[in-house]
């Protein structure tokens, strides 16, 4: 039950613990699931609906067929790239014409890497080098959809600051951004939306002005994740997400919630509440 929508020009963060399922998301959507994975639902790109085989096609990953810029994906660490590559020819896909090599220059300018890194191999990166690198590789496509997945772990904070106002870049170029992260505070120094996933499940999309206050959020584990921020004391709530092998009937979150009733056992739909989404049948 993942519902996520990202429109051009903003950034959407998915937000969420281990298993709730937000890098299952990306690779759905680029086509890496492993080949045994079942994907049912509907994918819709710039207008369309990306038909069952396109899913699985690798050109779908960084652009669309017949030319036209299309999905890029900022993977987690350098262990991505090719190890026996120089990362300058990585990042080209292999062109040499100089419109690609002058726009190559120009995003190192943006980004404060000499050009001689241009000829170093992944293993010579340190990780900063690396973040920038691997943030380099979508935008030589201009695509229009960024997937950036955990861009930010084990970087200091004044770092994967640096790192988050990259996407806010590519943003305001005119591209939609899904950054998936465990870091609520720093999502919401750089998003315009939070997408909240909870045990497979889609429980909210709220703007991120709604994070100023707790009262302005609508789903009962948006709240607590709220309460267990560092600046509103670290509060924790008891119990844990359930694995997929467990999840109870009806609302994945209804063993821990302090609202729940027996309708919560029953199907809960997402619906529009207060100019945000929420599955929840008490969120007002």
């Amino acid at each position: 039950g993942l519902n996520v929508t990202v429109h051009r020009g903003e950034i959407v963060a998915v937000v969420g613990a281990s298993g709730s399922g937000k890098s299952l998301l990306a690779h759905a959507v680029l086509g890496l699931l492993p080949a045994n994975a079942r994907l049912e639902g509907s994918i819709r790109f710039r207008g369309r609906e990306v038909e069952k085989q396109e899913k699985k096609k690798t050109f779908f990953r960084t652009r669309e067929s017949a030319g036209i810029p299309g999905i890029a994906l900022v993977p987690q660490s350098v262990t991505w790239l090719d190890p026996l590559m120089k990362v300058g020819n990585q990042i080209r896909k292999g062109k040499k014409d100089q419109e690609t090599r002058g726009k190559l220059k120009e995003i190192f300018r943006r980004y404060k890497l000499k050009e001689e890194v241009e000829e170093l191999y992944p293993f010579e990166l340190s990780g900063g080098m690396g973040r920038r690198i691997l943030t380099s590789t979508a935008m030589i496509e201009n695509p229009r959809l960024v997937i950036a997945d955990e861009p930010t772990p084990g970087l200091d904070m004044e770092v994967a600051k640096r790192d988050m106002r990259h996407f806010r870049e590519l943003a305001d170029m005119g591209a939609g951004v899904l950054v998936i992260t465990h870091d609520l505070e720093l999502a919401l120094e750089t998003a315009d939306r939070i997408a909240v996933f909870y045990a497979g499940t889609t429980v909210e999309e709220a703007k991120v002005s709604d994070f100023e206050r707790e009262v302005n959020l609508r789903h009962p584990y948006t709240k607590a994740l709220w309460r267990a921020m560092p600046e509103h004391g670290f509060q924790s709530i008891p119990g844990s997400q359930p694995y997929v092998k467990n999840l109870p009937e009806g609302c994945p979150f209804f063993p821990r919630c302090p609202w729940r009733s027996d309708a919560c056992r029953m199907t809960v739909p997402y619906r529009e509440v207060r100019g945000g989404r929420v599955r929840c049948l008490y969120a007002k």
